[in-house]
């Protein structure tokens, strides 16, 4: 069993910056694939950015190239999801999730049932 606790969401103005903690329990976490996937108002789940288990692997969504990055520490059980460049769009419930068995290449389905889910962070952008 896994336990993921996401924290460092608020509010920013628009060009600024937030870094996103997601704290897992367990002893196995450095086996799992981890992910980042967000849900903003009135609109679905999408992916955003995942890390391969060792953290030499990552992958991210097009609207976050560039300006987010994803990075684990596995001493720590810790993902996080640094977010620079924070535009009004990007206003959503941020989620981490982790998987035993999906590839990175194939970890950007957000309706694939993952095995743990976080509960969610509230990032607000304002213009």
């Amino acid at each position: 069993q896994v336990l993921l606790v996401e924290s460092g969401g608020g509010l920013v103005q628009a060009g600024g910056s937030l870094r996103l903690s997601c704290a897992a329990s367990g002893r196995t976490f450095r086996r799992y694939t981890m992910g980042w996937f967000r849900q903003g108002p009135g609109k679905e789940r999408e992916f955003v950015a995942t890390i391969s288990w060792g953290g030499g692997n990552t992958t991210y969504a097009d609207s976050v190239k560039a300006r987010f990055t994803i990075s684990r520490d596995n001493a720590k059980n810790t993902v996080y999801l640094q977010m620079n460049s924070l535009k009004p769009e990007d206003t959503a419930v941020y989620y981490c999730n982790a998987d035993l068995s999906t590839e990175i290449s194939d970890y950007d389905d957000p309706t694939y049932e993952y095995d743990y889910w976080g509960q969610g962070t509230q990032v607000t952008v304002s213009s």
